[in-house]
């Protein structure tokens, strides 16, 4: 019998307790590989291999015809892979290496997918880099129809089970039913993969990210998924799993309670008003943001399109998709983010030289007011789709007024060429600048000359301060976001934007943390956009807060020379002002039972 309660770590996912048995799945074993050595044998293999490509796309249509009603919102994800099935990278690639190299299907299709493959893992974003497994769901089921194994069903167990797997794609997890599966582990993935949304969508508690699941977890053993903290319990004693399934139960009826109150007002107890929105990066997370009562949107991400496809999206495509975001979230606000990625994330013609460090390098604003071209397209589309609701635009990783102004130029010109073409689109967009960078936090008060909203990106904001590298383990633990400088700079952001009359949000993990809510409130931040599963209770901390305890919880905060002295102090006040909210264990609260 292996060893009780071995504590597993990986990346919470989608929130929830669960205990179950494990069922590990296997990897395909390597492909067969034959040489050709007539034309005759080439064409009929190429003949195969345009078979299966048929075989493929009739079978993701069916499958997006017959997709679960509560799954309705996902359908693009399939549009997508119809896309990725027909792209030359994969489609031409592999005829290609069928006529030149005398490959056999099988083996043309995996060399043209390792060469995919490589172009994504030159990527230096982490989370673009996770895309490649829309590309794997592809190629794995195009494998499946030349070698005949596609009639095995991955989900279809007498009993419910816990999948423990290398990966999953958004197709697999489509396929998903809580009847049959409790939870999945994977070891690939992160929080704002599609399959991570899937699995939110479907309520299945889900934990990401855990390198080794499948050497460390044996089928049949028994699992405990807790995927509010990302911890998995392998094997657990009588006393663990009794304390879990209490903890479960517990969290179930505080989820259901919760929730009922989301479409409540953020109003402090004293009656100061916040809003609560949305970070959406997909249009199918717009349900999300209704489910759980966003006030709107505070952060769409628009990196997705340029990212699915070998060409730049058209100016009609990228309407569309904004259009679709703004008239599902109408009449609320939805805040727009112009281009956050670099010439080197790019699947298109663009070539751009590897960076050693991207994070540092051409990207965002920076990316955009060199490629104008590309920049201008996104403007036009962005603004054609505020004539059909509310819209902000946000500019990411302004470091320098310099480049807000020349930002803001271009938006004009661009708002004169849509005159000139009798385009419609709104009189008044807000534009608003990210504040990423220590600089811009130095030159808030001359930024605020260009910019009608600021909007605190955390993510970036507290790694570039403390220059620490989110991605990188070795240092992870010293990402704080509580750290004295962080906790200063936010205050001083805030201070200057109530000084020049314009709003102030956050939209970095932090905003979605419940623990940060009260300090936030009393340094005075009054807009918060976050995940939308993090909405119900980060509304609820704050109809429990008053203005007056929070400005007293900040200020005790700012009065402490130390990380660990804030961590612990705000930790306590919490635990003692929230006790229902932090019983279940977050990611932070190490001192937690696991």
């Amino acid at each position: 019998m292996s060893r009780k309660n071995r504590l597993l770590e990986g990346i919470p996912a989608s929130p929830g307790i669960v205990i179950g048995l494990a069922h590990v799945l296997t990897q395909e074993g390597q492909v067969s590989t034959r040489l050709l050595y007539t034309r005759e044998e080439v064409q009929a293999e190429l003949e195969r291999f345009n078979r299966a490509v048929d075989q493929t796309e009739e079978e993701i249509t069916r499958l997006r015809q017959e997709i679960a009603p509560d799954l309705k919102e996902h359908a693009h994800i399939l549009e997508l892979h119809l896309l990725i099935l027909r792209d030359r990278m994969l489609l031409q690639e592999t005829q290609k290496l069928i006529k030149e190299q005398n490959f056999n299907a099988e083996r043309a299709l995996y060399q043209a997918f390792l060469k995919i493959k490589e172009v994504f893992q030159r990527i230096g974003d982490k989370h673009i880099r996770g895309r490649i497994q829309d590309v794997e769901a592809v190629y794995r089921r195009l494998l499946g129809h030349l070698t005949g194994r596609t009639a095995s069903k991955l989900f279809e167990f007498p009993e419910p089970v816990i999948i423990v797997a290398r990966d999953l794609s958004p197709m697999e997890t489509t396929h998903m039913t809580s009847s049959q599966v409790m939870g999945f582990i994977t070891e690939r993935g992160g929080k704002t993969s599609h399959t991570a949304i899937i699995a939110h969508s479907l309520e299945i508690p889900a934990v990401v990210g855990l390198d080794s699941a499948t050497l460390e977890i044996e089928p049949g053993e028994e699992v405990i998924i807790n995927g509010l903290t990302g911890r998995v319990i392998v094997n657990p004693d009588d006393a663990m799993r009794r304390s879990y399934q209490v903890r479960k139960e517990e969290f179930e009826t505080f989820k259901l309670e919760v929730t009922q109150g989301s479409a409540l007002p953020a109003v402090t107890s004293d009656g100061h008003p916040s809003r609560v929105l949305a970070n959406i990066e997909l249009p199918e997370e717009v349900s999300l943001a209704h489910k759980y009562g966003a006030d709107g949107v505070g952060l769409y991400r628009t990196e997705f399109l340029y990212l699915r496809q070998r060409q730049l999206p058209t100016e009609e495509e990228l309407f569309q998709n904004y259009r679709q975001v703004v008239e599902a979230m109408g009449p609320r606000e939805v805040t727009i983010r112009t281009l956050d990625i670099g010439g080197d994330k790019f699947l298109s013609p663009l070539e751009y030289a590897p960076e050693m460090n991207p994070a540092l390098g051409l990207r965002a604003i920076r990316f955009c007011l060199k490629e104008q071209r590309i920049f201008r397209t996104q403007l036009k589309a962005i603004l054609r789709a505020s004539a059909f609701g509310q819209v902000r635009i946000m500019f990411p990783l302004i470091s320098s007024p310099r480049e807000l102004h020349e930002a803001r130029l271009l938006l004009e010109s661009v708002k004169g060429e849509l005159n000139r073409e009798g385009i419609a689109f709104a009189s008044k967009v807000s534009v608003g600048a990210m504040i990423e960078v220590p600089a811009a936090v130095t030159l808030a008060d001359l930024l605020t000359r260009e910019a009608d909203f600021f909007s605190i990106g955390t993510n970036d904001l507290i790694q570039y301060a403390l220059a620490i590298d989110r991605g990188n383990k070795s240092v992870a633990d010293m990402y704080e976001p509580l750290h004295p400088a962080v906790m200063r700079m936010v205050q001083d952001v805030v201070q200057v934007s109530r000084k020049a009359g314009i709003r102030v949000a956050m939209c970095g993990e932090m905003a979605g943390d419940p623990l940060y809510i009260p300090v936030l409130l009393g340094l005075g931040v009054e807009e918060f956009s976050m995940n939308p599963t993090s909405i119900p209770v980060v509304k609820r901390v704050i109809r429990m807060t008053s203005l007056d305890e929070a400005q007293e919880i900040a200020r005790q905060a700012l009065e402490l020379a130390t990380v660990e002295e804030v961590n612990d102090y705000v930790s306590r006040e919490m635990d003692h002002r929230f006790p229902d909210i932090f019983r279940f264990g977050r990611p932070l609260a190490t001192n937690r039972v696991p």
